[in-house]
C-alpha cells in the first residue's frame, strides 16, 4: 500500500559467508571474495616448502618485510579497526607477535606495504594460531593470491607464492581472521624476492607542526605539515600506532571521555619511516560520545550514495541539521550484523569523512548511521542477531565516531529482539546515545504494531520516531477520521496518535521530503510542515482537525534528504529549520 523510496543505485558489499570446517566451501567463499586458492592451508604441513617458483630477477632480499616478527610493537603494519596489537605470548620466534581479533565486520586485517621489483617472482609466508585465518597479496598487478588454514592449534607455516606485473613498483601484503572467529595470532612473516625502491630514496624527516583539532568525548582531529619524499603517514596514540593516512590530517576515534591522550605522527615512504616527530596532548570532553540533541530538532539524512541529488560531504551538510543521519548501513551475511562502507563514488576518503563528523560534532550536532532503507534487508529475529546487531554498531560508532543509529527497516521488524539489540547497543555506548526511528505510517497506526511496540519498549533510551509521512496511502487519525497525504490534517491527526499513544512529546517528529524529488508522493511545501508544527505545539495553523491539547514539547522535523534539500537550493532547511528551533 506505499509505493518504495525513490530507489538508489545498486551497491555490492563484498561476500561474507561465516566459514565452517569444510574445503569446498570455504573455496567457494574464497572465489566469492576475489581472493585465489594458492594451497590448502589446512593441509599443508608445518614444515612443508611451498611449490617451487620461478627464478628471481635482479638480488634477491633476504626479507623485504619491515617487522617481521612484531619486535617493534605495530611499527609498519596497519590493522584495521584497531584490531591488532603486539603480544609477547604465544610467540614462534623472538619476543613479539601479532594478535588480532575480528570483531562485527571487521575480519580483523593487518597488513603493509613492500617496495618490489616488477617482473619479478615473490614467496610470501608467515606462522599462524587460531582459526580461519588468511595469508593475501595484493596489488601484484597480476594475480593477487591467498592461502589459508581453517585450524591451526600450534604454530603453523602458511605460505604462498605470485609475480609481479610490469609496472608493478609495490604490494600489500596481509593476514586477516574470519568474522565470528576468535583472535589469532601471526608471527615472523618472510617475502623473499628483490627488493624495490629507489636505493638512493631518503627517509623522511620527522613531520612538525603536529596540532589538535575538533575534540569531542570520543575523538581528536589531528593535522600537521607536509614532509618532502613521503608518501604516507602514521599516527601513534600514547606511543602505539593505531592508524595510517594519506594525507595531512586524521581523526583518532574511539577514545574514552574525560582522558587525556598523547599523539605523535610519522612520514613513511618505500625508504622506511621517520623519527616520530614531537608529541601532542589533548583531553577528551565529558560525557558521552556527542553533544546532546537540542529540545527542538532538525534531522536530515545524507545519502552514501548518487541517485541524481546534490553529492555532499558531511561538512556540506547545512548547519539547520542538529541530527544527520547517514544512510545507510549494510547487512553482512553474519545474521543480524551490518558494516558501513563509503561508497567509491562520492570520491570521500574515510580520514576526511571521520574528520568531518568530528567537526559537526564539535559544532553541536549527532551524527547517526542508518540502519535500513528502502533496499536495506537487516533482519534482528533472535537472541544471535540481536547480539550481533548491538556489537557491529557499536564497533561502526568506535570506528566512525557516531553518536547512535537510526531504525529505518521498511519490512519490518520484530519488538522483542530489536529490543533487546537496542538496549545492549545502549548498554555499551552510555546515555548519550541517540535512537531515532523512521517507521512507515501504517506502522505507527496502532500500538500493537512492532514499530510502536519497539519505541515503548525503549522509551526511556528513544530519541525521537521520525514517522514518514510520505509514499503512502490514506490512513486513520486519533479522531477515527481517514486523512489523506499532503494536508496539515495528514500530519497532524497522525502524530496525534503517537503522541496519544504513549510516546513523549520530545519523541515525536514530522518526516516530509525536502522536494518533489525526494518521494514519489507526500511532498508538502515548507509551509505546511510548519503549520502543522505549530498546531501540535500552539494550537494554531490547524487545518480541519485540532488536537484535544497542544504539546508545546514537540521535537521537530525530519527530511529525506539533506542532498535532495541542497538540490532545491535548501529551501526546506531554510524554511522549517529556524522554525523548528524556534518553538516554544
Amino acid at each position: 500500500m506505499r509505493s518504495p523510496r525513490p530507489s538508489r543505485p545498486s551497491r555490492h558489499p563484498h561476500s561474507r559467508r561465516p566459514l565452517r570446517a569444510l574445503t569446498a566451501l570455504a573455496a567457494a567463499v574464497l572465489a566469492a571474495t576475489g581472493l585465489t586458492v594458492v594451497g590448502d592451508g589446512g593441509a599443508e604441513a608445518a614444515t612443508a616448502p611451498h611449490a617451487a617458483t620461478a627464478p628471481h630477477s635482479g638480488t634477491a632480499a633476504a626479507n623485504l618485510a619491515k617487522n617481521p616478527g612484531f619486535e617493534s610493537g605495530l611499527d609498519n603494519w596497519t590493522c584495521s579497526g584497531g584490531s591488532g596489537t603486539a603480544v609477547t605470548s604465544p610467540v614462534h620466534g623472538g619476543t613479539g607477535a601479532l594478535k588480532a581479533t575480528p570483531a562485527g565486520a571487521d575480519n580483523a586485517k593487518c597488513s603493509q606495504t613492500v617496495s618490489v621489483q616488477p617482473n619479478s617472482s615473490y614467496t610470501l609466508s608467515t606462522w599462524v594460531q587460531g582459526s580461519y585465518i588468511y595469508l593475501g597479496a595484493s596489488g601484484t598487478g597480476t594475480t593477487d593470491v591467498s592461502t589459508w588454514t581453517s585450524s591451526a592449534s600450534s604454530w603453523q607455516r602458511l605460505s604462498t607464492s605470485f609475480k609481479t606485473g610490469a609496472a608493478t613498483k609495490t604490494v600489500t601484503i596481509y593476514t586477516h581472521g574470519w568474522y565470528g572467529q576468535p583472535a589469532y595470532f601471526a608471527d615472523d612473516f618472510t617475502l623473499d624476492g628483490p627488493g624495490g625502491g629507489d636505493p638512493g630514496e631518503p627517509v623522511p624527516g620527522a613531520p612538525g607542526g603536529l596540532a589538535t583539532g575538533a575534540v569531542t568525548s570520543s575523538s581528536v582531529a589531528l593535522s600537521w605539515n607536509p614532509v618532502t619524499g613521503a608518501s604516507g603517514y602514521n599516527v601513534y596514540q600514547d606511543g602505539t600506532k593505531v592508524q595510517s593516512a594519506s594525507g595531512t590530517s586524521a581523526v583518532v576515534t574511539g577514545l574514552t571521555p574525560a582522558t587525556s591522550y598523547q599523539f605523535q605522527v610519522t612520514a613513511t615512504n618505500t625508504a622506511g619511516e621517520s623519527p616520530k616527530s614531537a608529541a601532542v596532548s589533548a583531553t577528551t570532553k565529558e560525557g558521552g560520545p556527542g553533544p546532546s540533541v537540542p529540545k527542538h530538532a532538525v534531522t536530515g539524512y545524507w545519502q552514501n550514495f548518487n541517485n541524481g541529488a546534490t553529492v555532499q560531504k558531511i561538512s556540506d551538510v547545512q548547519s539547520q541539521y542538529d541530527i544527520i543521519a547517514v544512510a545507510f548501513a549494510d547487512a553482512t551475511t553474519t545474521p543480524g550484523a551490518v558494516e558501513f562502507r563509503l561508497d567509491p563514488a562520492l570520491n570521500y576518503s574515510e580520514a576526511q569523512f571521520k574528520a568531518d563528523i568530528a567537526a559537526k560534532q564539535a559544532a553541536g550536532k549527532s551524527v547517526i548511521l542508518s540502519v535500513g532503507g528502502e533496499k536495506g534487508t537487516v533482519s534482528v529475529n533472535d537472541a544471535n542477531s540481536a547480539n550481533n546487531f548491538a556489537n557491529s554498531l557499536y564497533a561502526a560508532m568506535q570506528k566512525y565516531g557516531f553518536n547512535g543509529v537510526d531504525i529505518d527497516l521498511e519490512n519490518g521488524l520484530n519488538p522483542t529482539y530489536m529490543t533487546q539489540a537496542l538496549r545492549s547497543l545502549s548498554a555499551k555506548a552510555g546515555p548519550q546515545l541517540v535512537i531515532t526511528m523512521a517507521p512507515q505510517t501504517i506502522d505507527m497506526q496502532s500500538t500493537g504494531g512492532g514499530y510502536f511496540k519497539t519505541a515503548l519498549n525503549i522509551k526511556d533510551i528513544l530519541t525521537v520516531v521520525n514517522m514518514q509521512y510520505y509514499n503512502s496511502g490514506a490512513m486513520n487519525g486519533c479522531d477515527g477520521k481517514v486523512y489523506g497525504q499532503g494536508t496539515v490534517d495528514f500530519l497532524t491527526a497522525l502524530a496525534c496518535i503517537q503522541l496519544e499513544g504513549g510516546l513523549a512529546p520530545s519523541q515525536v517528529g514530522l518526516g516530509l521530503p525536502a522536494s518533489t524529488r525526494g518521494a514519489g508522493s507526500g511532498y508538502v511545501p515548507p509551509s505546511v510542515v510548519n503549520n502543522a508544527l505549530d498546531c501540535l505545539a500552539k494550537g494554531t495553523g490547524c487545518g480541519s482537525f485540532k488536537p484535544a491539547k497542544t504539546y508545546p514539547g514537540i521535537r521537530g522535523a525530519m527530511t529525506w534528504s539533506t542532498n535532495w534539500d541542497a538540490s532545491n537550493g535548501n529551501a526546506w532547511s531554510n524554511a522549517v529549520g529556524p522554525h523548528v528551533h524556534g518553538l516554544p
